[in-house]
């Protein structure tokens, strides 16, 4: 069992590693100009162990340890916390437990994603409301298949897209910080929803 673990925990840090290569190749040289060869080089790894890691370099992008941290700390939310706040401070507080180098990555990782074109349309391809919608009903003990854990997936989904659509009309401007402000906002209301529709 002792070694099990231990052999995860390997795992789990040549995966981290080859990412982290990987973040620093496309921030310097550029996504298109990286090949998997560069990143297994720089990892110091063969070819044919970053493909025992991630199928395709796209997945080096695609993939996310911040989500289980984010998880964690939702799940440690104070019992009664609106479900609203409970997700913001837990991905807030999940930023918080990164390195400063892994933030910084993180923010070229999710830049990546939203501005590389073969990337941003593999993104839509995946059911992020689905997976959000698990995690909810999950935290709720309630069907993710509900109306009102879809309705309230969607709300967050809706508001990742947003922060995604500010930072990338505002390069240099921090998705972490952009996202945080946009759930502020849906904490307070937003103004537009009892704004009166004006005719033609």
């Amino acid at each position: 069992m002792i070694e099990t673990g231990l052999r995860e925990r390997k795992k789990a840090r040549t995966r981290a590693d080859l990412q982290r290569h990987a973040l620093r190749l496309f921030r310097d040289r550029g996504y298109a100009a990286t090949t998997v060869d560069d990143i297994a080089a720089a990892a110091e790894v063969s070819r044919s162990t970053f493909f025992r890691y991630f199928p395709s370099k796209e997945d080096v992008v695609f993939f996310d340890d911040v989500d289980p941290l984010t998880a964690e700390e939702f799940a440690a939310q104070p019992a009664g916390t609106p479900l609203l706040t409970a997700l913001r401070r837990s991905f807030v507080a999940a930023f918080d437990r990164l390195s400063p180098e892994k933030r910084e990555l993180e923010e070229v990782r999710m830049e990546l994603a939203r501005t590389v074109p073969e990337l941003a349309a593999a993104l839509r391809e995946r059911d992020l409301l689905g997976v959000t919608a698990a995690a909810i009903g999950a935290y709720l003990g309630r069907d993710p298949g509900e109306l009102e854990v879809q309705l309230f997936a969607g709300v967050v989904t809706g508001a990742r897209l947003a922060a995604q659509s500010i930072v990338t009309r505002e390069p240099g401007r921090s998705y972490v910080a952009t996202l945080d402000a946009v759930f502020a906002r849906l904490e307070q209301g937003v103004p537009l929803a009892d704004h009166p529709v004006h005719g033609p």
